[in-house]
């Protein structure tokens, strides 16, 4: 039997019930929610929450079945509350398991020990590191942390009392991005990083990706992103920088499914080798010297898409540019009609900016 860790915490509001309401309200999307007029349960796919409120705040509890678990608990409940509260923040400060200080237990530090390119526009580097068991459960993405200067020891976050990591000041803070793990060998300690190469000055992965060489240092957080749910039909659809998930998805399906796959790519040296088991039907779309995120060849395709009538179990995946996102949601909800429990659709990029989700 497994024994859970757990922390605890205490936190001064003005209005307990009232922060309750907005972490319930938020939480119902991404776990089950057990509610009573001053206490409430919330269940994850990582780990579960309770909160009780008193006059003076919120009591919480964390509870994980590992320290990653754990850790994810805290750092979901610390970053609402710290979001959602009006005026001064609050203090939060854990105690019980995983003290502040320590490293985050979900962070590795790896190295590279190889790198080639896929096609024109993806490179792929192959990271080796110690314990990677953990990453090959529970999502597959992870946070990427490229350090700002070479030929130094890199600094890396730690974890905080509040849960969440605390990062290295100023020119010693690493650049983060968000990349899916294209394919983990625990037994070897490694994964490959598919990475799509963007043109400009303001790209530190492709930039990374195209100068990494054996013995290069980057710090890999994760994982997380969660996973699809069992299925007789699929439907994906994206673009380069879902390329990769998909990939991973598709080498993981079993033979008796069905999987309609529509991908958007620069023009047909970007097109890949899928693998998989699953009964595929792969369609390729060009944009045929188009900027990414400029057409709506996927919308239009998705559109184009008969979804199983009978009782199949059906689940719909999309990943793509944010205005592509926010017409594929529209879509998928409002004229279709398809539950939220059948379909997930991820902005994995927004055009004209850089950020946490934009190199993949």
């Amino acid at each position: 039997m497994t024994s859970l860790l757990r922390a605890e915490a205490k936190v001064a509001l003005a209005g307990p019930v009232q922060m309750m309401d907005k972490l319930c309200e938020h939480f119902i999307e991404h776990g089950i929610v057990d509610r009573s007029e001053r206490s409430a349960r919330l269940e994850f796919a990582y780990g579960t929450a309770s909160m009780e409120a008193d006059r003076d705040g919120l009591h919480l509890r964390a509870e994980g079945s590992d320290a990653t678990n754990l850790a994810y608990v805290k750092l979901s409940l610390a970053e609402h509350i710290l979001a959602f509260a009006e005026g001064e923040a609050p203090r939060i400060a854990w105690s019980g398991d995983g003290a502040a200080g320590a490293p985050l237990p979900y962070f590795r530090e790896m190295r590279v020990v190889g790198a080639s390119s896929i096609t024109p526009r993806m490179r792929r580097v192959r990271l080796k590191g110690a314990d990677l068991g953990r990453f090959a459960v529970g999502g597959m993405h992870v946070r990427l942390l490229f350090p700002p200067k070479s030929g130094i020891v890199p600094q890396w976050p730690v974890t905080g009392e509040d849960g969440r990591p605390v990062w290295p000041k100023g020119e010693d803070r690493p650049v983060m991005r968000v990349y899916t793990i294209r394919e983990i060998d625990v037994e070897r300690g490694e994964i490959d990083i598919d990475f799509v190469i963007h043109e400009g000055d303001d790209t530190p992965g492709s930039t990374w990706a195209l100068q990494a060489s054996p013995g290069d240092v980057v710090g890999v957080m994760g994982p997380g992103g969660g996973e699809l749910p069992a299925a007789d039909w699929y439907l994906f659809a994206g673009d380069e920088t879902a390329l990769p998930a998909i990939s991973r998805i598709l080498a993981e399906l079993p033979a008796e499914c069905k999987a309609t796959v529509l991908l958007e790519v620069a023009d047909e040296t970007e097109e890949q080798p899928l693998r998989s088991a699953a009964n595929l039907d792969i369609r390729w779309m060009h944009r045929k010297g188009a900027p990414a995120g400029s057409t709506t060849l996927i919308e239009e395709a998705v559109r184009g898409i008969a979804l199983p009538s009978d009782e199949r179990r059906r689940f719909i995946w999309a990943g793509c540019e944010q205005t592509s996102c926010r017409c594929l949601k529209k879509l998928l909800r409002k004229e279709w009609k398809v539950p939220t429990s059948e379909h997930q659709v991820v902005a994995y990029w927004r055009a004209g900016h850089t950020g946490d989700n934009v190199d993949h």
